[in-house]
């Protein structure tokens, strides 16, 4: 597993954090126990098999969306 911190573009209300929450849980190698958005910060927190999926995946997921990825810290 490996932890990632996704900065977003600001989030512009608390429906934006639930619906990117939404978004990821269903991706298929995030452990969803981890997985938290933070509104006032517009980042992402979470755990992800990297066998699965990679980081990548999980930014176009968010990208998707419309949301805009700033940067990722994966360790």
């Amino acid at each position: 597993m490996k932890s990632a911190t996704i900065q977003l573009e600001t989030l512009t209300c608390p429906s934006c954090m639930l619906k990117i929450e939404g978004a990821v849980n269903n991706l298929e190698g995030i452990d969803k126990e981890t997985v938290k958005v933070s509104f006032n910060s517009s980042k992402v927190k979470l755990d992800f098999d990297e066998e699965k999926l990679s980081i990548d995946d999980i930014e176009g997921a968010i990208s998707k969306m419309g949301y805009d990825v700033i940067k990722s810290k994966v360790k």
